[in-house]
């Protein structure tokens, strides 16, 4: 299957210049093509990594990936629907340079008669005098047609907008410009919101170069409920490990909604189209096995953060619900994992002589109870744990000898609630 016929099934080209001419470039030979990423953040997301992964197809498949990092871009900053960026300094721009330089560089082989390339539009940028720009790049630009932006109408609607965002438009179009006379750069892709400055770029070259080069949009990715992917109620699902933990990163896929998960394997998943039906047909008819949700989590675990953090992160999942060793997780795993959960917090203040309040007081508090007497009943039953073992007395203390690294307890209730308990430091 050549990459377009991949593409179209995995449902994952939204536009495209000329589909057919594209198509007939590649079957020709190897194609050198870009995708940009601005250093808007220290580190990437996961609406990043739909594009990251779009190209590193083309690259399984023959091509030259240049991977283009926006030093300068990120400068100016992409105009946003809602309003004018906060302009970052040039310091901590080229320090997020780096950052992200390091990100791209996981997913992409370096090595072989298609070896990527990462580059950073700073280079030809810095030294470009304003006349020069104006006089080589600007006059190819008609306002009328800018004006037509989505983004910049509504900007332009509601608040306006600054000539410095106005004409972020123009760099990125001598992005491809300048990739196309370095590097012989005949393709760029991004996701469907970067059209209008995609085709701008095209037509840059056709009105400099008197060149035909190719551009190729993918769908913007939503959850079924309308949210916007790759966000949780805790925030960015980043793919820096400091920002997002890997079993963070591993629970986001686990938890997908299963309305999602078609999307979401053709859209992240390197496995093929007859084991892309079966996960999804295997979510279909026994959705409470999670097989697709845990496939995903699993592949992109290993892609972002690798197969020893990716296990980690299952290990962490298992303890939790009594199947693992508690104590044996490093602290930020198991932290993370009961960020996620429901969890409380226990002052200095309140432990006393090494005592923390009663086991039906931390019920209570984690939320897996709503009231003392409901805790005593699940602590009659059996059904109560700390840190996995079974708790038999109602009015149990514990004890900061109980504390995980010295900072967590955790509460089971059952087979299936989980909590945390946290003391951030001992009196």
């Amino acid at each position: 299957m050549d990459i377009i016929d991949e593409l179209l099934w995995r449902e994952q080209i939204a536009q495209s210049t000329d589909l057919g001419a594209l198509n007939a470039a590649l079957s020709a030979g190897q194609v050198t093509l870009y995708c940009g990423f601005d250093p808007t953040a220290a580190s990437l997301h996961l609406g990043n990594l739909a594009q990251i992964l779009t190209v590193r197809r083309f690259q399984q498949a023959g091509h030259r990936p240049l991977a283009l990092v926006g030093g300068a871009t990120g400068l100016i900053g992409d105009p946003k629907m809602t309003g004018e960026r906060t302009l970052n300094s040039t310091e901590i721009v080229h320090e997020w340079v780096g950052r992200i330089r390091a990100q791209l560089e996981r997913f992409y082989d370096f090595d072989g008669p298609n070896a990527a390339v990462v580059v950073n539009n700073f280079d030809w940028t810095k030294d470009l005098s304003v006349l020069d720009f104006l006089r080589d790049i600007g006059k190819h630009f008609s306002v009328n047609r800018m004006l037509d932006r989505e983004a910049v109408a509504a900007r332009l609607a509601k608040d306006g907008i600054s000539y410095t965002e106005f004409s972020y438009q123009l760099l990125q179009s001598f992005d491809y410009l300048e990739l196309f006379r370095r590097y012989g750069c005949v393709l760029q892709t991004g996701g469907s919101d970067q059209w209008g400055n995609i085709t701008a770029g095209v037509d840059l070259i056709r009105r400099t170069e008197q060149a035909s080069v190719h551009a190729l949009t993918t769908p913007l990715l939503t959850k079924a409920d309308g949210t916007k992917f790759g966000k949780t109620e805790s925030g960015t699902i980043w793919l820096d490990s400091a920002l997002t933990t890997p079993y963070e990163f591993f629970q986001f896929w686990l938890n997908a909604d299963d309305r999602d998960v078609a999307n979401l394997l053709h859209t992240f998943s390197f496995q093929g189209q007859d084991a892309v039906a079966a996960l999804i047909e295997a979510t279909q008819e026994r959705p409470h096995e999670r097989a697709a949700q845990r496939a995903l989590a699993e592949e992109l675990t290993d892609l972002v953060h690798g197969p020893q953090e990716r296990r980690s992160a299952e290990e962490a999942g298992r303890a939790l619900f009594g199947q693992g060793d508690l104590a044996g997780l490093p602290l930020a795993t198991l932290a993370a994992a009961l960020r996620e959960a429901a969890h409380a917090r226990v002052e200095p203040a309140e432990v006393s002589d090494g005592l923390l309040p009663s086991i039906d007081e931390l019920f209570v508090r984690s939320g897996l109870v709503a009231s003392k007497s409901a805790a005593r009943r699940t602590i009659a039953e059996g059904g109560a744990y700390v840190n996995n073992e079974r708790v038999h007395e109602e009015t149990w203390h514990p004890t900061t000898a109980n504390l995980l690294h010295g900072e967590w307890l955790v509460l089971r209730r059952g087979k299936r609630s989980v909590a945390g308990i946290q003391v951030e430091s001992r009196p």
